[in-house]
């Protein structure tokens, strides 16, 4: 069974979801998502662990945020972890959340136990410039017909599997609650200088590649040689929502890797 909660922290409340019990395990969710990003995820890690998804703040449910930047989403999670009285955790990131892992394992090394991090994409100079004049991903002018709504559907679809309209519905439903602020975490990873933070990174860490993801797939090699202490695995197929999509096989590799 998933329980709900809200966690304190000094930017405002963090909602999150959990299931099971035994060793934390923390989950960052892409952005524009919100934690039903990890839905089919946490039951099946529920059975051997204690799994928290949480809304990053600014997302989902959590409190809405003023200063976007993985600096500040990452300091957020370590009052989180504080709230619900974790002195250490494993943690899981997926595109936007695997930077925001990045950055929270940089700062509090020894709260972090083992690192997973899904399509998460490698962000230096090269990449910041990549993404300066970078069109918006996914904001649209809101249209008194409703058209944004097809747009929005359209920009996203061929990123998702066919004949599941039911994993961009849930996508579409996290995106418009944001409004404005649905760029906000696309423009923070861009903003991101991960090269002087990476090195920081002391625990063991497991890069999940999704081999249909067009987006990061290319940076997954050069994202695991930048820690001391990484593993890879791809998922062959593997598409943008590879939490909805893939679940059973993410959760066998994370289960098998924290083991």
């Amino acid at each position: 069974m998933i329980r709900f909660g809200y966690a304190d922290t000094s930017r405002g409340q963090v909602h999150y979801a959990e299931c099971g019990d035994g060793p934390p395990v923390v989950l960052l969710h892409q952005t524009p998502r919100s934690w039903d990003e990890y839905r089919e995820v946490l039951p099946l890690l529920g059975r051997t662990h204690r799994a928290i998804a949480m809304d990053t703040i600014g997302f989902g449910a959590s409190a809405p945020l003023a200063d976007h930047s993985i600096e500040t989403y990452a300091a957020t999670v370590v009052e989180f972890l504080d709230a619900l009285g974790l002195a250490a955790t494993a943690l899981v990131g997926h595109h936007t959340g695997g930077v925001v892992a990045v950055e929270v394992a940089a700062r509090a090394p020894e709260r972090i136990s083992a690192l997973v991090l899904s399509s998460t994409p490698y962000v230096d100079a090269d990449a910041r410039k990549a993404r300066e004049n970078r069109p918006a991903i996914d904001a649209v002018e809101p249209d008194p017909d409703g058209r944004h709504l097809t747009e929005l559907w359209g920009r996203r679809q061929p990123y998702y599997p066919p004949g599941r309209p039911d994993l961009l519905t849930r996508f579409v439903r996290d995106a418009l609650v944001l409004g404005d602020d649905v760029e906000k975490g696309h423009e923070a990873v861009a903003r991101y200088r991960m090269e002087d933070r990476i090195g920081l990174v002391r625990c063991r860490t497991l890069c999940l590649g999704a081999s249909a993801d067009p987006f990061v797939f290319s940076d997954l090699r050069i994202l695991s040689s930048q820690l001391n202490r990484a593993t890879v695995a791809v998922i062959e197929g593997g598409m943008v929502p590879l939490m909805e999509q893939r679940s059973p096989e993410v959760c066998d590799l994370i289960v098998r890797f924290l083991s």
